[in-house]
């Protein structure tokens, strides 16, 4: 059976796991933990040497022995034990301290739309490791439309896209509940990936993928607007040489570039409002589409789908935290009780 909302009003904390980041928002405080969702291990011993934000700043610069994990991919749980630890350090002993007072520890996490039983299980596992006596499962398309103050709870067509490191999720909700849903595996990293191909075949030069992000790389802050300098100074490791290399980059090449793994969204948008009644739709033309997520950041993300679809296209405020910040909505009792159709666990 769904967890109804009042079973979410008398948990604790609630969790959202993503690929990129980890975000943990305690009942009465708000959110606590904002962190890159990554642990660095020394590969000898087993020992735990950082995570989060610093874990991130050593990918690439270890020694063989550190081994930088995530125990996250693509909103789903792969590693349980290390999922455990990395949260364990996060939450740090002071929060951890207050949340074992609590009588029957309950918690709630956000689970991507499409999750099969296995990955709700890896969820709900790694939340009991931490000493939660029981946990219950959000659709990450829900809890980031509450976060982002949609509403809901109305018979009114609302759609959202939830822009992920991963994947995207496009949905149109009505009454507290998914009409239809679609996710696609591009995200962020996909967009990366792109521009770092890019620089490779026509420059010959190599970058770290978590050293490229589209804000410096592509157009230097002008995103896949047409607008901007003609090009941009790129700094890499030359493919033949290995040493170190500057060139010019055409930012039109780098446009194209990047909006050529974004052509499976706007497939995605279309499937979604094909499987729409003719009534939701015509709701959607005057709202238009809410984008959540990091990836909603890009720059000229929104404006290219405001082209491609001829509807209104709107970016939440911090986009980054509106599904764990819907979490804590439903925690803090601040949500009608509608239909709201959470996973079950």
């Amino acid at each position: 059976m769904p967890a109804s909302l009042e079973q979410l009003r008398r948990c604790h904390f609630a969790v959202d796991l993503g690929a990129s980041r980890t975000r943990v928002y305690v009942k009465g405080v708000g959110l606590v933990v904002d962190e890159p969702s990554a642990a660095a291990i020394n590969t000898r011993t087993g020992a735990l040497i950082a995570v989060g934000e610093f874990a991130e700043r050593m990918t690439g610069r270890t020694p063989a022995y550190i081994r930088v994990v995530r125990p996250v991919s693509g909103g789903t749980v792969v590693d349980i034990e290390m999922a455990q630890r990395m949260l364990r350090h996060l939450l740090g002993d002071k929060i951890r301290r207050g949340l074992r007072r609590k009588p029957r520890l309950r918690a709630a996490a956000c689970t991507p739309h499409d999750a099969d039983p296995l990955a709700q299980r890896a969820a709900i596992e790694t939340l009991v490791g931490l000493g939660a006596r029981r946990v219950e499962l959000v659709d990450t398309l829900i809890a980031a439309a509450v976060g982002c103050g949609l509403p809901v709870e109305q018979p009114e067509a609302t759609m959202i896209m939830v822009c992920g490191a991963h994947a995207t999720q496009v949905a149109v909700l009505s009454l507290g509940s998914i009409v239809t849903a679609v996710r696609i595996p591009v995200g962020g990293e996909a967009v990366d990936h792109a521009i770092v191909q890019h620089l490779r075949h026509q420059h010959r030069l190599v970058l770290p993928s978590q050293s490229v992000r589209p804000l410096q790389v592509a157009l230097s802050g002008n995103g896949l607007t047409p607008q901007g300098p003609a090009c941009t100074e790129i700094h890499g490791r030359d493919v033949a040489t290995g040493l170190p290399r500057s060139v010019q980059v055409d930012t039109a090449a780098v446009r194209n570039a990047i909006q050529t793994p974004l052509t499976a969204v706007l497939d995605g948008i279309g499937q979604v409002l094909r499987g729409c009644p003719p009534e939701l739709v015509a709701d959607l033309a005057d709202r238009g589409i809410m984008m959540v997520g990091g990836s909603a950041l890009l720059p000229g993300f929104d404006q290219m789908l405001r082209q491609a679809t001829g509807m209104p296209v709107h970016i939440a405020d911090r986009p980054d935290v509106c599904a764990v910040q819907g979490l804590g909505t439903m925690l803090e009792g601040g949500v009608e009780p509608m239909v709201l159709d959470p996973l079950a666990e």
